[in-house]
């Protein structure tokens, strides 16, 4: 299984999206990150005993390499402590989406057809919020599967659409893990053929973060 390249621009609209507290960071993230050239997947704030706001960014061919992860941190966390949008000290944590990715885009769905992936409903289809399977692909706004606990007198293929969807993401797989190394390592050769980025640190792309703390929040072990 190959994931199929595609084209996408960065303007290309989420149709996954936050509600709450993670809704009102994106709004403000997504519009800085484009900036950047990079586009926004993901934000989730979490933690009971020291919050972390995380934002998972990439881009548009999918890559995001530490050095990315930190240029959006430096434009982030300025904007975040002044907008005051968490009521208490936070990390931020700026990263790339991983391997078993949330699939927010339409051309995350198409670019990932042939993987494995475990969908929750926000809108019940057919009576049942959670599937997983093969994703063969798209027809219209809606993503088709290939049921792998489909039952005998069940239809194992189904259609959910995109815009009712809770959550989508990849399910770690050898296949997958395959893919992902040699998208990692295309674009390793890339970066290091590139006068300005020879020689720096770390360019491992299956998942990192770069974090900034809120003044006032305390160090993690202090």
């Amino acid at each position: 299984m190959i994931m199929t390249a595609i084209a996408s621009e960065g303007s290309e609209p989420r149709l996954i999206a936050e509600s709450g507290t993670a809704a009102r960071v994106a709004a403000l993230a997504e519009p800085i990150l484009q900036g950047l050239g990079y586009r926004l997947v993901r934000v989730r704030v979490f933690g009971a005993d020291g919050c972390t706001v995380q934002v998972m960014a990439e881009k548009p061919d999918g890559t995001m390499l530490v050095e990315d992860c930190e240029a959006a941190s430096r434009a982030l966390s300025p904007v975040l402590d002044a907008e005051d949008l968490i009521d208490r000290a936070y990390r931020l944590e700026v990263s790339s989406p991983g391997i078993d990715r949330p699939l927010v885009r339409r051309s995350d769905f198409e670019r990932f057809a042939g993987h494995v992936v475990k969908v929750e409903m926000a809108i019940a289809r057919d009576g049942r919020r959670r599937f997983r399977g093969v994703l063969i692909g798209l027809e219209g706004d809606a993503a088709k599967l290939r049921r792998d606990d489909a039952k005998a007198g069940e239809a194992a293929e189904v259609l959910l659409p995109i815009g009712d969807m809770a959550e989508a993401r990849l399910v770690l797989t050898d296949a997958l893990v395959t893919a992902s190394l040699r998208r990692a390592k295309a674009a390793e050769r890339t970066a290091e053929s590139s006068p300005d980025r020879s020689g720096q640190r770390d360019r491992e792309n299956f998942r990192h973060g770069f974090g900034r703390r809120r003044p006032g929040a305390q160090h993690e072990g202090e």
